[in-house]
């Protein structure tokens, strides 16, 4: 078991952001085009948290152009380049699903004082 822990801290980032169930952040992501590589961002609100240590990831969803858009990020990707909280949300549950079947004003989230 140690042996896992350690090849595990290599990888781990030093200061994970410290991102909540109902947050709305910002992820910073490397993509790379053929030769070239560029940050690009995708901001939404976080609607799920799982597993734990190397294996976390965070579930992000956003409107886009009408379209409810969700993606999954490892937190400790190589490939995130940061992740900003822009608001903190105040939410009472672990899964934010429920959000899937709504849209506008239905869809927002209370702000946490």
């Amino acid at each position: 078991m140690n042996l896992i822990q350690e090849l595990n801290k290599d990888i781990l980032q030093k200061e994970p952001s410290k991102v909540q169930i109902g947050d709305t952040v910002r992820v910073h992501v490397k993509v790379k085009e053929g030769s070239r590589e560029r940050i690009q961002v995708f901001e939404g609100t976080v609607i799920a948290k799982k597993h734990g240590g190397i294996e976390e990831t965070i579930t992000v969803r956003r409107i886009s152009y009408g379209v409810g858009v969700e993606k999954v990020f490892p937190v400790h990707s190589p490939s995130i380049d940061t992740i900003q909280v822009v608001r903190n949300g105040s939410v009472r549950r672990a899964k934010l699903y429920y959000l899937r079947g709504r849209v506008g004003k239905r869809a927002k989230i209370k702000e946490k004082l």
